[in-house]
């Protein structure tokens, strides 16, 4: 029972003895650190062995300083002291903040990982879509994947966090916010940042005490198939951490000369330096580094991708010379076997005219001409009396860069260089060799916007506010692209056109339909591939004149005519609507009736254009409309009227879901506002990417849509474009003004006709020549009530086959023509009790909607059946009474015949060929009384009966007894024979 007291014993004496062999503990085997604040805001000061049971001593736990205690910048606190001391040089601090500067890695703390957006859509992999180091700054994706970028910090007291970040492409979301303890998120309103304007911009926002999560999270949305430039981030700072123990070392490229640094300092060019510099060292000879380098490279030889060529300006003589300069800053070396050299400078040539509108002066630089004037590139004058300066810009001489252009680099590998994109050659202006081929090649034109000419006149249905015309050329050997971009400044605008591969010179117009569209730029990427060579510098864009119309601040290279007016005005007047202007004369002509005049030649008779079938001019003259009525006449001559009121609100629709390669969903969205009046409400579309939201309103619009739940919205709408801005016309037919809607399309067994509507976009592309086309059919659907029902042809399931022409198939009750009496008929029912009652049913199958009501049913007295039935019995009974009754008279009549007929022939003693001499048988006096007598004195009805059935005689006669004349008769002829 005494043995583990014993035991615990001899266990204790080993570890004493084990304990006080151990060292004693030296400044380098431990640190310092606080312990957790009390609710007093007080802590202890405690060592901590920077490796547990390797020595013994650790000095006591004192008490420490205040939780809100800090250091300035470029100060540290001295954990052994608790006091502040200055950083040494080499080194830099920020007092009671994190800099993260350095992007070789992530740095600790940060996690990224990208996720899908699209409603859990599996086909979606975004596992590497995440942010990527790239040296001095950190990169974001630029799929379609959503990609967050997180870090976490506690922070004792209130401060900020701050970035650089470059943000040059809208088709990317971008959102910066912030969550605290409870989860809370940043205001949604602030945490959507804006496109960069230039080529970096710094964001800051406050920061809560305690916990806080900071997330910068992008997602894209490119669905044209283009290069999307990535969001750049670099120089994050936090502030509000209780303390900074030590100093951040100065990374390569950067160096501190001074103790106390709050930050270093990147080293200029051809220079380098080591981490933890106080100092920058030149490059050897034959060596070269960018600014910001670590190490220092060897030159290469130069090559004719080196230098590029330019025109100098004009001189006080008019020449100019042809000259060749290297690409700054020169990182090749002409002393290498093999170098190319710098060719040598051409000849003075004399100096090309000013662009049109400006004019030469005596020191040979070129001025705009003042307001009123107008030049061709030489000499001012004053447009004439009657006429009006054409306002715009046409630079078609490149002898220098017109002051509101600029050119750029923009590199997927970001660099603070400041290299020439684009240079000046005369005529034309090109791309200069890039430090790269993967880089961004941009030229920029800016206007401060635009105004119609005071002879133009301004109507609501006129779009074109300006049109910009260039002339370019692209040579290359590799997947070269050109872009034409428009938007509110160079780093907000949107691709508007592109062109890749090799172009042969051609014109490209675009047509401006808003003051915001101030902005265009022309950017030429060699290749997508990345590399730090240069294979294809030989590859070049050339863009040989730009012109854009009707500018404010402007210059004139032509006057145009003003309208005759009966009163001297001042300043220029339109004709008057509906007329046209005359060539040469300013004198005003009426169009031919239900025209309109054309916006872009308002005048020559020309400028009048009829309008389409069923369509009516407006009030202005400047376009034809449709109220949404229409008469057609089918096929049996009935004479059919629709009325689409119904359908004449803004309807949307969207085509069957798409996917991209990389699995995003997609929907083409489409807008349409059918017909209308003037002042009605056109079809609208919206690129809602950015904070700054782009429309585009006409009949017909078109948007790509992304189902999402970020910016808190169910989808993401980009890349608005006008599918028709113009009424053709309304007709059955399936062809009108070259454009076709094939039957086959929509396959009917109706016998209706589909009402058909054209439009058309004047707005061209490089596919579309010609704009593009939109056709409606309006199908009559009794059955369908519904106002949206609206169909895309099963071969095209995007709406269209060749990007160009779009065809819709529109089913509704409301497409049907009018109701008329020839579509319903009547049934009357049987006559009940007196009343009669008819009703009226429509004619199957139907095909009408609206216009004349189904009448009600209508109750009539009427007489009954059985009424009938005794007034037939009735008169049937008397009708037969008197057909007896003329019958037994007629019989009576013939009875006579037949006796005077057998009493002739006994008279004539029964010779049938011979009959009794005249006088005997002529009829005596009174013999019809005898005759009748016989009759009359018959006894009874019974005795007739009698009479009337007694047999006849052998010759067919009846034998009839007479009276005593008769029985005189035999005496009568034996005394005839006798004599």
């Amino acid at each position: 029972m005494h043995r583990w007291p014993l035991y615990c014993h001899f266990l204790w004496l080993f570890f004493v003895q084990t304990y006080a062999e151990l060292p004693i503990c030296k400044e380098s085997d431990y640190h310092f650190e606080y312990t957790e604040c009390d609710v007093l805001g007080s802590r202890w000061r405690v060592a901590v062995p920077n490796k547990a049971n390797t020595c013994t001593g650790l000095p006591d736990p004192v008490k420490g300083t205040q939780c809100t205690f800090s250091c300035s910048e470029g100060e540290f606190l001295d954990m052994r002291s608790q006091q502040c001391q200055k950083c040494a040089a080499g080194t830099y601090s920020l007092g009671t903040g994190v800099a993260f500067d350095e992007w070789d890695s992530l740095p600790t703390g940060f996690v990224t990982h990208g996720m899908n957006t699209n409603g859990g859509d599996v086909h979606t992999n975004c596992s590497n879509s995440t942010w990527k180091p790239m040296g001095d700054y950190i990169a974001s994706n630029t799929d379609e994947c959503s990609a967050t970028l997180s870090y976490a910090v506690i922070l004792k007291k209130p401060g900020t966090v701050s970035f650089d970040y470059f943000y040059p492409d809208s088709n990317i979301y971008f959102e910066f916010y912030v969550q605290n303890d409870q989860c809370q998120s940043t205001d949604s309103d602030s945490r959507w940042l804006k496109v960069s304007e230039s080529d970096w911009s710094q964001n800051s926002v406050t920061l809560n005490k305690g916990n806080n999560v900071l997330y910068w999270r992008t997602t894209a949305f490119a669905l044209l198939g283009s290069a999307i430039k990535p969001v750049l981030l670099k120089n994050i700072a936090i502030s509000g951490v209780a303390y900074t123990s030590e100093c951040f070392h100065c990374k390569p490229g950067t160096y501190s000369a001074k103790p106390g640094s709050a930050r270093c300092t990147p080293c200029p060019a051809d220079t380098y330096s080591n981490k933890v510099a106080t100092v920058c060292h030149q490059c050897e000879r034959g060596k070269y580094a960018e600014a910001g380098s670590g190490s220092c490279k060897p030159k290469p030889a130069c090559t004719n991708s080196d230098y590029f060529y330019t025109h100098t300006p004009c001189d006080s003589k008019g020449q100019t010379q042809l000259m060749y300069k290297w690409i700054k800053p020169k990182i090749c070396s002409e002393n290498v076997k093999g170098a190319m050299k710098l060719p040598a400078s051409g000849v003075m040539q004399r100096c090309p005219p000013c662009n049109p509108g400006f004019f030469v002066t005596n020191a040979a630089t070129c001025e705009p001409c003042s307001n009123g004037f107008y030049s061709n590139g030489t000499a001012c004058a004053k447009c004439p009396v009657g006429t009006e300066p054409v306002m715009g810009f046409e630079y078609k001489w490149w002898n220098r860069m017109p002051s509101n252009m600029k050119s750029s680099v923009f590199r997927q590998e970001y660099s603070d260089a400041d290299h020439t994109a684009w240079e000046v050659a005369g005529e034309y202006i090109y791309t200069t060799p890039g430090d790269q081929d993967s880089d961004y090649m941009m030229l920029s034109l800016n206007v401060p916007g635009y105004r119609l000419p005071q002879s133009m006149a301004k109507d609501s249905e006129r779009s074109e506010l300006s049109r910009i015309t260039f002339v370019f050329e692209t040579m290359c050997t590799a997947d070269c692209t050109l872009y034409f971009m428009s938007g509110n400044n160079q780093w907000n605008n949107d691709v508007v056109e592109q062109w890749s591969g090799n172009s042969t010179k051609q014109s490209y117009s675009y047509l401006i339909q808003s003051n915001s569209t101030v902005s265009f730029t022309w950017t030429f990427q060699r290749t997508v591939e990345y590399t730090t060579e240069r294979k294809y510098s030989a590859d070049v864009a050339k863009i040989y004149s730009i012109h854009i119309t009707n500018v404010i601040g402007g210059v004139a290279s032509q006057c145009r005519h003003c309208a005759l007016t009966s009163t001297k005005a001042s300043a220029c007047v339109p004709c008057p609507p509906g007329h046209y202007m005359v060539n040469g004369t300013g004198a005003c002509k009426s169009c031919p009736p239900n025209t309109f005049i054309r916006a872009d030649q308002p005048v020559g008779e020309a400028a009048c254009v009829q309008c389409g079938p069923n369509t009516h001019r407006n009030k202005a003259h400047s376009a034809c409309l449709s109220d949404c009525k229409l008469d057609v006449q089918s096929g049996g001559g009935l004479l059919l009227h629709y009325d689409f009121s119904g359908l004449s609100n803004v309807t949307v629709f969207q085509s069957s879901p798409r996917f991209t390669s990389k699995g995003l969903r997609y929907l083409h969205h489409f807008s349409v506002g059918l017909c209308g009046r003037e002042n009605r409400e056109l079809a609208e579309c919206v690129d809602n990417v950015t904070d700054s939201e782009r429309k585009v309103k006409g009949y017909v619009c078109q948007s790509t849509v992304v189902p999402s739940d970020i910016r808190s919205q169910t989808v993401v709408s980009s890349q608005p474009f006008v599918i028709g801005d113009v009424l053709l016309g309304v007709t059955t037919d399936t062809t009108l003004s070259h454009i076709s809607s094939p039957g086959q399309l929509f396959p009917t067994a109706s016998s209706l006709p589909d009402v058909i509507f054209y439009y058309r976009s004047s707005e061209t592309t490089q596919a579309c020549k010609d704009g593009r086309s939109t056709t409606i059919r309006l199908r009559c659907s009794p059955t369908v009530t519904a106002k949206d029902h609206i169909t895309l042809p099963s071969n095209c399931s995007e709406g269209t086959c060749d990007g160009c022409s779009f065809h819709f198939l529109w089913q509704s009750q409301h497409a049907c023509p009018l109701c008329t009496k020839s579509h319903y008929r009547e049934i009357v029912s049987a006559c009940i009790q007196g009343i009669q009652r008819t009703t009226y049913v429509w004619q199957q199958p139907l095909h009408c909607y609206g216009g004349e009501s189904l009448p009600a049913q209508k109750v009539s007295a009427c007489v009954t059946l059985d009424f009938w039935l005794k007034f037939g019995v009735s008169t049937g009974t008397i009708a037969a009474v008197l057909l007896i009754s003329i019958s037994c008279y007629f019989w009576k009549k013939t009875r006579k015949l037949q006796y005077k007929y057998s009493k002739l022939m006994m008279t004539s003693g029964g010779n049938e060929c011979e009959l009794p001499a005249a006088d005997s048988c002529a009829i005596m006096e009174g013999e019809d009384a005898e005759d009748d007598l016989i009759y009359l004195t018959k006894k009874s009805f019974f005795t007739k009966i009698k009479s009337f059935s007694r047999e006849r005689s052998s010759d067919g006669f009846d034998s009839v007894p007479l009276k005593s004349s008769s029985s005189n008769l035999p005496r009568e002829e034996d005394d005839s024979d006798d004599a």
